[in-house]
């Protein structure tokens, strides 16, 4: 029998794989593709960053296009005795194939299920290596072992790929879906919930996923997989070029000058495992939470912190451009990289982003298990007692406008596409001040899927509903069961504290209406 490749996101997805927009599966249909790296697009698309009142800097338009388009089909990695028989085989002799073939593709519907594929196949090319000791490694079960890691329910290994390539068969880690799928503790999948939901720092011993750490080291990559082979000296140099505001005057940017590895590994590991990450041009001691892609169409802004405008499906494109392939480091007169960091030299084609993008604003959430009974007809009356509603407004439960950072005055000549609320609601400022995504602005979030998220506030903090109406996380005594900085044994959870001073019954119904929605 002829073996078939297959793509395996996990023993049961239960957001949509299919297609939920109502996308047409028959009538012909012929796409309007924007121009992904476009300028006159590009000119009011970020917002300026707090203490230097300048937008970051982009890649121009010609160098953008001047990167080589690589849509490249990868195929998963088996934990070793799971492998299907013959799938190695396929794997030397199949040779590359193209994720999309626009050509092909006639109604919309197979628009959306291109981009399905480019979701779930795409990978990561900085990681990609053809060293033979590390792919031995991990076609070993030792190597598994001692990393502590085991494969989901269909026997793959989580974000790990095999890319063939005009080179030969590359070990690589997925791109879009290796961030943006919840393998739930029951074996289930969501599609476009954020990875680390469901895991706390508690239970960090606990996680199935195999950090691409080996890969990083290899490649000269840093924790996040950014589009960059680093150059100076490692840590210190590299985690300086990746995450210091130098503008800002706290000393953090010269504190990362001296990080050791072992300082390095400890924050990353503290942000990897307690849902929250240090992405490219964010912060180690400021990390932010993997957001849920689920519901973007109708959200204004993107980032925890508005970094850019989301004025339609060119936005989104260019923004999964952007963190995949040329990401800078330029803000005003300060030049982060070192002469001898490059570039990833790829990209995605502008019809795969295209197709991306149709699948992303096709998810749609799982099916509730929550009912809407009396207890949670009682918390919604609460909700909009308390005024929770002039903010997470219905249907989407959010009003798509800022919030300001503690501490930040907005100047006067501030982007009119910027919707901003005169209140702060007291949150960390950390992420909106003194980092590269600092704004001065964080987003109202949806409360919609609040009840398979998990890990709230922008940096993860509070793991659950219960902790985030727990009116002990604002002592400077309390032990969280999300992010904990590294040293720290406990760390207030300050700001939103709405709700705190409901007694145990409101508290209850509320979360219970929370949780419907």
């Amino acid at each position: 029998m002829k073996f078939r490749p297959a793509v395996c996101l996990g023993a049961s997805i239960v957001a949509s794989l299919a297609l939920v927009s109502g996308a047409d599966q028959t009538t012909a249909w012929k796409p309007n593709i924007p121009r992904v790296w476009d300028e006159r697009a590009l000119q009011q698309w970020a917002t300026p960053v707090a203490g230097l009142n300048v937008r970051p800097s982009h890649v121009p338009e010609a160098e953008y296009y001047s990167l080589p388009v690589e849509d490249l089909r990868s195929y998963p990695v088996y934990y070793p005795g799971r492998e299907p028989a013959g799938y190695w085989e396929m794997l030397q002799r199949v040779g590359p194939k193209p994720l999309i073939e626009p050509g092909k593709l006639k109604t919309e519907g197979e628009w959306v299920r291109a981009g399905q594929r480019v979701f779930e196949e795409s990978d990561a090319p900085q990681l990609r290596t053809y060293d033979p000791e590390l792919i031995a490694s991990v076609r070993s079960r030792a190597f598994y072992e001692e990393h502590n890691a085991s494969a989901l329910p269909d026997g793959t290994m989580d974000i790990l790929r095999w890319v063939p390539t005009k080179r030969g068969v590359a070990l690589s880690t997925l791109s879009c879906s290796g961030c943006h799928v919840l393998q739930r503790s029951d074996g289930t999948a969501i599609v476009g919930a954020p990875r680390l939901a469901e895991t706390t720092r508690t239970r960090r011993s606990k996680s199935r996923g195999l950090p691409a750490t080996f890969l990083e080291s290899a490649n000269r990559v840093l924790s996040g997989a950014p589009p960059f082979f680093m150059g100076g000296q490692m840590p210190g140099g590299w985690v300086y070029q990746a995450y210091a505001a130098p503008w800002v005057k706290d000393r953090s940017a010269e504190r990362l000058k001296t990080f050791t590895r072992e300082d390095y590994e400890a924050w990353v590991t503290a942000d990897r495992y307690a849902g929250a990450i240090p992405r490219w041009n964010g912060s180690l001691f400021y990390p932010a939470k993997i957001p849920d892609l689920i519901g973007i169409k109708d959200r204004k802004h993107i980032d925890h912190t508005a970094t850019h405008l989301h004025r339609g499906v060119g936005d989104l494109m260019r923004y999964a451009a952007q963190v995949a392939y040329v990401e800078m480091a330029d803000f005003g007169e300060y030049h982060m990289l070192s002469s001898d960091t490059t570039r990833v030299r790829s990209r995605l084609s502008d019809e795969a982003l295209y197709a991306l993008a149709l699948y992303l604003y096709s998810l749609q959430p799982p099916p509730n298990p929550n009912r809407y009974d009396e207890k949670a007809r009682a918390g919604e009356k609460i909700f909009s007692r308390e005024g929770c509603a002039a903010c997470h407004v219905p249907p989407l439960y959010t009003n798509n406008k800022l919030t300001l950072a503690q501490g930040f005055v907005p100047p006067e000549n501030r982007p009119a596409g910027l919707d901003v609320l005169p209140l702060t609601v007291g949150t960390d400022p950390g992420l909106a001040l003194a980092t590269r995504k600092g704004t001065g602005y964080y987003k109202v979030p949806s409360l919609r899927g609040v009840w398979y998220r998990g890990h709230y506030l922008h940096d993860g903090s509070a793991a659950s509903l219960e902790e985030m109406f727990n009116p002990e996380r604002l002592k400077d005594s309390y032990v969280p069961d999300g992010w904990l900085p590294p040293g720290e044994k406990t760390h207030a959870i300050r700001g939103h504290e709405f709700g705190l001073r409901l007694d145990s019954e409101e508290r209850e119904q509320l979360l219970a209406f929370l949780r419907t929605l």
